[in-house]
């Protein structure tokens, strides 16, 4: 089954296509319950920054220093956390991750309006580049891999993944993990930038493939949907996202976000 893709042309049109056809039987509210990313390039796989250390021709050349990145990353930087309030393990991960440190995380915000302006933040450079905003029913995940229909916070990832022992990123690095999973993972609140852009993250147990790919391997292609920006019409979505104030901004509260905000609009 190939994973669905559907052409949108405005912000309204992907909205649209995002809220439930009828409202929750439950709640009366049509509210989804998707997470969503924004890529450059709908064509290419969805790739972890762990796939594309070394690059991506082909990609997953560096996915052995995996452990080595995680521990030079807590190593350095331990002068710059709350030394009061250490984070364990997966807290170490997640911050890696939010900082920029190639792991095998995958970000995803609960927002379609946030993943389309990473989609159309570089519009002007786009080029033959397709943006698109993929969206993932991470229930889906949770249903095929035995996890409840939650986020799963960093303190249950030990006892939600293991098996007779709990399982620690440096355990899943070296030796795997009992069995093949993808989880939705909910961080902690580290900064501003995780709280306005609704951010969240996807763990999967296989840095072989893609995420993409992974999801084919085990029948899940349909917990995938791209929904792709016209060329034609890309500039107009990123205006539109401008009006609603969906831009560096609002969604990086600093002012290097302030910077890059009138980098882009007078560029």
């Amino acid at each position: 089954m190939a994973i669905r893709q559907i052409s949108v042309r405005t912000l309204g049109e992907l909205l649209d296509h995002c809220t439930p056809a009828e409202p929750d039987p439950r709640t009366g509210r049509r509210r989804d319950t998707g997470v969503y990313r924004g890529a450059f390039d709908a064509a290419r796989p969805l790739l972890t920054s762990l796939d594309r250390l070394g690059g991506v021709d082909p990609p997953r050349t560096k996915t052995q220093l995996e452990a080595n990145v995680l521990r030079n990353f807590v190593r350095y930087a331990r002068p710059h956390v709350d030394q009061a309030t250490p984070a364990g393990d997966w807290d170490n991960l997640v911050m890696a991750q939010h900082y920029g440190a190639p792991t095998r995380l995958l970000d995803w915000s609960y927002s379609p309006l946030v993943a389309a302006h990473f989609a159309t933040r570089d519009v002007r450079r786009r080029g033959d580049y397709t943006p698109a905003v993929w969206r993932l029913d991470w229930q889906r995940l949770h249903d095929c891999f035995g996890f409840p229909h939650l986020a799963l916070l960093t303190q249950e990832l030990e006892r939600l993944l293991g098996g007779d022992r709990p399982m620690t990123p440096w355990r899943l690095f070296d030796d795997g993990a009992d069995r093949p999973f993808a989880c939705l993972v909910e961080p902690p609140s580290l900064d501003a930038r995780i709280v306005v852009q609704a951010a969240t993250f996807t763990l999967c147990s296989d840095k072989t493939r893609s995420f993409d790919a992974f999801l084919a391997e085990h029948g899940l292609e349909d917990a995938l949907t791209a929904f792709v920006f016209e060329p034609d019409e890309t500039t107009r979505v990123r205006d539109q996202l401008d009006m609603v104030g969906f831009d560096e901004r609002r969604l990086f509260p600093d002012l290097e976000g302030v910077g890059a905000a009138l980098r882009r609009y007078y560029g």
